[in-house]
């Protein structure tokens, strides 16, 4: 794997997220909870679309700000009674930077479209070194 270093911990707001910008395909939101773990999912709710990254983060889930469906971080699955997955990234924290699967970025979830709904804010761009 090549990882891309994505942010430090602190730039993610607890039980909040930041945006992630890709060359191609729709955003990455990456989420801390409460306990400072981080999670990466494609910015879309399975349900209408509607941007994750501006859901409320509670535990280890993320209530979608369209319709509040709540979708787990660790698997981006949709809570009972709702179904629906959200695709998810690998993540990982080192020396308290976000870093993300470089590979994962450029091919993941490319065929999927964007939000129907909500501004998009506080986009971190992928830089390479």
């Amino acid at each position: 794997m090549t990882w891309v270093d994505v942010c430090a911990v602190g730039d993610i707001p607890v039980l909040g997220a930041r945006r992630v910008a890709r060359p191609q395909g729709m955003d990455v939101a990456v989420f801390r909870t409460a306990t400072d773990e981080v999670f990466a999912l494609l910015d879309r709710c399975p349900h209408k679309g509607g941007p994750l990254s501006q859901g409320i983060v509670a535990g280890r889930g993320v209530a979608c700000p369209l319709h509040n469906w709540t979708i787990a971080l660790d698997t981006g699955l949709a809570a009972a009674p709702d179904e629906g997955c959200t695709p998810r990234f690998a993540v990982r924290v080192v020396d308290g930077r976000v870093q993300l699967d470089g590979m994962e970025l450029a091919k993941h979830a490319l065929d999927l479209s964007p939000p129907t709904a909500g501004p998009c804010s506080k986009r971190i761009p992928i830089t390479t070194a």
